[in-house]
């Protein structure tokens, strides 16, 4: 009987190891760190500062947006076993937030320790803004402490040097503009408004499925005339409806101005990143600010 359960244990081990994915950590057989990341922009600086030492998982489906992701049970499972999870915290992935509490490995909430920006108006259900990554001096921060995450630190040099320079631009690119108004489809920019001098209006909340009140329709078309704003924001993951709405009403144009919270399969093709994208989303400003 002795001899038995020792070789019902040895066999237990084996299959264990062999599996790689069943016992513990999702560690992969090459010895790669396994990294499960919430969305895209925690993903990009993972993979930035990690390069081939790590195999990195976004949780977020191209072409899809995750404030309200569902998780298959093969993604909590996922969770649990990754070595590292980063994630947001404040509400804005709830089903991430719920797995990471039985995750196995180290669970990194990149907001922790921030400046956060709390809700307004609408957003009073809402602890803090999460759209940290649209400042690049926020973003900064996040990389660092991904990079600590997964004892990289050295390797995120390069990147923070890239987002320093994205700060730069911003600076320069913003400092003298006619109009100080960016009039968003949800209350994304409050971070990136704060940084460069500008003031966001936003037509819903911080959840981009929440629905305006025709009162807030009707404020925010007043601010477009009043500002003489000429363009009304929008973004490629939701519905531009509500954009298209007030800029019709107020005699201005609509445009995309992204929070990066994912990539489009479109952008994917084209190698579209994190830093293509804000500097694309600056020229968008410039222009409709009339910067010079």
């Amino acid at each position: 009987m002795y001899r038995l359960e020792v070789i019902s244990r040895t066999v237990l081990i084996l299959i264990c190891v062999g599996l790689a994915t069943g016992c513990g950590s999702t560690r992969a057989a090459n010895g790669k760190t396994a990294v499960v990341a919430a969305f895209y922009p925690l993903a990009f600086a993972a993979e930035q500062v990690a390069g081939t030492s790590a195999d990195i998982e976004d949780l977020t489906p191209s072409g899809a947006e995750p404030h309200d992701i569902e998780l298959a049970p093969q993604a909590v499972a996922r969770i649990e076993r990754a070595d590292v999870v980063l994630y947001l915290g404040h509400g804005f992935q709830p089903a991430v937030s719920d797995a990471v509490r039985n995750a196995s490995g180290r669970a990194v909430d990149v907001l922790e320790g921030l400046p956060l920006h709390s809700g307004s108006g609408q957003d009073q259900d809402l602890t803090a803004d999460p759209h940290v990554w649209l400042d690049p001096v926020l973003f900064e921060r996040v990389v660092v402490d991904i990079a600590a995450a997964l004892h990289r630190r050295a390797a995120a040099a390069p990147l923070l040097r890239r987002l320093s320079t994205l700060d730069r631009q911003y600076r320069v690119g913003l400092r003298h503009c006619a109009r100080k108004e960016i009039v968003t489809s949800h209350a994304a920019f409050a971070y990136l408004a704060r940084r460069y001098g500008l003031h966001q209006v936003a037509i819903t909340g911080l959840a981009p499925e929440s629905e305006p009140t025709p009162r807030r329709l009707a404020d925010v078309g007043a601010i477009v005339r009043r500002t003489h704003a000429t363009t009304v924001f929008f973004e490629r993951l939701i519905s531009p409806r509500l954009a298209q709405t007030v800029a019709r009403e107020a005699g201005a144009r609509t445009a995309v101005l992204d929070p990066i919270e994912g990539l489009t399969p479109g952008e994917q093709a084209r190698g579209d990143t994190y830093l293509s994208i804000m500097r694309r989303n600056l020229r968008t400003l410039r222009k409709a600010l009339a910067c010079r």
